[in-house]
């Protein structure tokens, strides 16, 4: 700072200059920001507010069965002139659905913008609705996001797995990640590729593909991975192997190795991925990291012979299908049917050969 009477230094280069820019540039970005956040919060307490009311109304009106209707299209009409085209019929419908579907406003979270509110209003199960707007916040989805994960059913996916409390938790709180075993899901959706269901279609199509849409496949993958390299080779007597995908998952502290599969798993490609957990476990895992994760991505696979080529106990190797388009509820309840059908008739058998005479008699 100059002293009383000096004149004030010119700045003579851009060194002098930039720090000077930056930091007020921060300034306003924050401020900004904080702005943007207060206004969006604002307006959608506006908007329940608004729904509530129009709701109240109809129940007061509720001996003539058109009211409803024809009071949104009242408001619509009398209020576009007043305050814009936001208050059209289908935005006052949306109002109303917002207070229906979120009735107690301190529950409203309002990190989330009124557009990721609409995107919610479309899922009717409120399990569902619940578990994607925690996710929303958790992982900081943009709306975009939030679309595409309502569009590959990813609240039914990791339910299907659960228990009734499980699912319970899954609303309440999101997808937590507690274990590894809570990073699996199955299926996987790789519609963001590209790519048709083709018998033609190579495993060197479907990694380049992968690796070409990165953020979109880290964001089917879930919370905390980080891409570590594709074709990581492992040397073992001169002889190379060589691993499709690597991530490292900080949630849970691990290596998680991909291996893609084009058609039914086999107990090969399950042993080929023993190898390469344990290589990973032995010579790359320090003593302050969790063992590696395993997951073979494949279009079809058999419960029993995954079951019966892994180890008893087994919480490394996990074997999931891919679907190359989004699937529909009715696709994931035949996934969910066969998955159970599987699991019976593995435990039938797994019940036969403890029977007395039974082959291990």
């Amino acid at each position: 700072m100059p002293k009383l009477g000096e004149e004030p230094r010119e700045m003579t280069s851009v060194s002098d200059f930039e720090p000077v820019y930056q930091r007020i540039s921060t300034v306003l970005s924050e401020a900004r920001g904080r702005v943007c956040q207060a206004v969006n919060a604002a307006m959608v307490a506006a908007y329940w507010e608004i729904g509530r009311t129009i709701v109240e109304a109809e129940q007061a009106g509720q001996a003539r069965a058109d009211y409803g209707r024809r009071l949104i299209e009242s408001l619509a009409e009398r209020l576009k002139t007043d305050f814009g085209k936001g208050f059209d019929r289908s935005n006052l419908w949306n109002m109303r659905g917002f207070y229906l579907a979120f009735p107690i406003l301190d529950a409203v979270r309002r990190e989330l913008s009124w557009t990721h509110y609409r995107s919610l209003l479309r899922v009717e199960n409120t399990d569902a609705r619940g578990f994607y707007a925690a996710e929303a916040v958790n992982a900081r989805w943009s709306t975009r996001e939030l679309d595409r994960q309502i569009n590959s059913l990813l609240f039914e996916r990791l339910a299907l797995s659960r228990d009734k409390a499980g699912v319970l938790a899954l609303a309440q709180q999101g997808h937590e990640i507690q274990q590894a075993s809570d990073l699996i899901k199955d299926p996987y959706v790789l519609e963001f590729t590209g790519l048709p269901q083709s018998e033609r279609l190579l495993e060197s199509d479907l990694e380049q593909a992968l690796i070409d849409k990165l953020q979109h496949f880290l964001l089917e993958l879930g919370k905390g991975f980080a891409f570590m390299g594709r074709q990581q080779r492992v040397t073992l007597d001169g002889q190379h192997f060589f691993i499709d995908l690597v991530f490292y998952n900080r949630l849970t502290r691990c290596f998680v190795l991909i291996d893609l599969k084009i058609g039914r798993l086999t107990h090969e490609d399950i042993g080929q991925m023993q190898m390469y957990v344990n290589y990973y476990q032995r010579e790359l895992t320090s003593a302050e990291e969790n063992p590696p994760l395993g997951i073979i991505l494949c279009t079809d696979k058999s419960e029993a012979v995954v079951r019966f080529t892994l180890p008893e106990g087994n919480t490394q190797i996990f074997a999931s299908r891919y679907k190359l388009h989004l699937p529909t509820e009715e696709e994931l309840a035949a996934e969910l049917q066969r998955e159970r059908r599987d699991v019976e008739l593995w435990q039938s058998l797994a019940e036969h050969t403890d029977a007395p005479g039974s082959l291990r008699e």
